[in-house]
Formats: structure tokens, C-alpha cells, sequence
């Protein structure tokens, strides 16, 4: 099964612009990776299952509303915020990471799709004080660090189905990380939304602001 097979086994619905750009990203990828360790070397066969279906889990889950804006902290090679930017075009992406050769590759990566909706900025998130309707990561902290990190860019109008929050990727036994929080809570189990077994311990994590 080829990448762009995956992604259109759990979404189907997509435009062939939108089809194009994530046949493009397998390339991109690979050329990058082989002068900048984008993402795990070993990861880059597997790009699709490990990176790109883990990003759009989100889509899965809320159809962002056009104008919604989101903040991706420590995109890393870009995710989740590039797959969902190809999802979602009329929604707004901030990418940010403190590491300025990734973001870099991410500016390209990005200019390279065409994706206008998507900005790079290279600053450490603590120092980044834009508000947004959501944020979204993968496992760049422990979860109550994270919340603690960026709870001061979410802004309280809403315009999605959910309420304002936090969007984030993570795995294995997250009970201890999570039992502080509000009871608005949920934890989605990615192998409920994805069969393959690379999901069986991947969980996406909602907190809506409050």
C-alpha cells in the first residue's frame, strides 16, 4: 500500500490538489532527511503510518471551520501542523520550534506544497505570545508541562464544534500525567481510528480551555 493509499483508506474525501501534496511529501522528506535528521532515519520508510496518519488523527476528530487558527509547538519536521495544512486549507497554521535548522526545512517543506496557510517561526515557546482557538502537538513534554507551557496562547471565543483547547499526540500509560485535569478531558485511543498496529498504545489527547 503506498502513502497516499493510506491516507485515503481513513479519508476520502479528498481534492486532487490535496492527493498531490501528500504524494509530495514522501520526497521531501527523503531529500531532506538524508542532509538534516528531519525525523528518525529509521522512521522515513514508514513515513505515512508514523507521521502523517498520527497528524491527521486530529482531522478524525474536528473539522476545523475556515479561519480557525492553530499553533503547532515544537513541529519538529512539521507535524502534525503540515498534514492537517494540506487537510484543512482554509485554516491558519503556525508552526513553531526552537531549533532553527528543522524549521527551516519545514519553510521549504511548506513553500514547496504551495501552502500558504501555513507560517514558520523559529523561538522557544515560552517566549511566543499570539493567542490561537487551538494548539496542537506530539509529545514534545510531559502533558501537565505542556499545558502549563502554552495555556496562555489559547483564546476563549469559539467558533468550532469544540471549545477552544489543546490537541495532543502521545503514548503508552499517560493515567498519572492526566489525573489532575478537568473532567471535560478525553483521550482518544488511535487504534479506534486506525487499524494498523503501530496505533495499539497512540492516544490523542483533548483539553479544552477553560
Amino acid at each position: 500500500m503506498t502513502g497516499i493509499d493510506l491516507v485515503e483508506k481513513y479519508f476520502k474525501n479528498l481534492k486532487n490538489h490535496q492527493k498531490q501534496q501528500f504524494i509530495e511529501l514522501s520526497g521531501l522528506y527523503e531529500f531532506w532527511n538524508l542532509r538534516i535528521n528531519v525525523i528518525s532515519r529509521k522512521d522515513i520508510s514508514r513515513l505515512y503510518e508514523r507521521h502523517v496518519l498520527p497528524s491527521l488523527s486530529i482531522a478524525a476528530k474536528i473539522s476545523f471551520k475556515p479561519g480557525t487558527r492553530i499553533l503547532d509547538v515544537g513541529t519538529g519536521g512539521g507535524f502534525p501542523g503540515i498534514p492537517l495544512a494540506i487537510m484543512f486549507p482554509e485554516t491558519d497554521f503556525v508552526l513553531l520550534d526552537s531549533r532553527g535548522k528543522k524549521i527551516r526545512v519545514v519553510c521549504t517543506i511548506a513553500d514547496k506544497l504551495e501552502l500558504n496557510n501555513v507560517k514558520t517561526i523559529h523561538l522557544r515557546a515560552e517566549l511566543y505570545t499570539e493567542k490561537f482557538d487551538f494548539v496542537v502537538s506530539r509529545a514534545v513534554t510531559s502533558f501537565p508541562e505542556f499545558v502549563n507551557l502554552v495555556k496562555n496562547n489559547l483564546h476563549t471565543k469559539n467558533r468550532n464544534n469544540l471549545p477552544n483547547g489543546i490537541f495532543y499526540l502521545t503514548g503508552g500509560n499517560i493515567d498519572k500525567e492526566v489525573e489532575n485535569f478537568s473532567k471535560n478531558l478525553i483521550i482518544f485511543d488511535l487504534r479506534d481510528t486506525f487499524q494498523e498496529p503501530f496505533f495499539e498504545t497512540k492516544k490523542l489527547i483533548y483539553l479544552p480551555f477553560e
